[in-house]
């Protein structure tokens, strides 16, 4: 019974310190093991590398509306348009949405997109001029009898 004890107790200890060795992080000059591979998953397909001049496509901005009065208009190259405090300048892209009739002095609204340095308008809307209402006329009063 003795002899099984000890035998038992040695056996612990033997675990125990090899269990600890095993467990230490491996030596800086060391290359660590590589986990072994698990056959449950799939191992994911390799990316194609992408070349060097490419960059990565960001999403196209949102176009951003400006409205105040027209400046000036070229058709089809560049509109001004200027509003309480500061004038915009926009080239007018060959695909633009134009609504209404633009010219000089008209209100508009333009929605634009930065291309680089440049502002192109992508859409201008114009609203129409306001008819303006005929003057009201006094009621005719009826001649006074005598």
């Amino acid at each position: 019974m003795k002899r099984i004890l000890i035998l038992m107790v040695a056996l612990l200890t033997l675990v125990a310190f090899a269990g600890g060795v095993m467990a230490q992080a491996p030596a800086k000059t060391e290359k660590p093991a590589a986990p072994a591979p698990e056959k449950a998953a799939p191992a994911p397909a390799p990316e194609k590398p992408k070349p060097a001049a490419e960059k990565p496509k960001a999403k196209p901005a949102a176009p951003k509306p400006v409205t105040g009065t027209v400046a000036a208009y070229e058709a089809g190259k560049m509109i001004a348009v200027k509003m309480k405090d500061k004038e915009m300048k926009f080239d007018i892209a060959a695909d633009a949405k134009i609504k209404g009739e633009v010219k000089e002095g008209a209100k508009a609204t333009v929605a634009y997109k930065k291309d680089g340095d440049k502002m192109v308008a992508t859409s201008i809307s114009v609203a129409a001029p306001k008819k303006e209402a005929p003057p009201k006329k006094a009621p005719e009063k009826a001649p006074e009898k005598k």
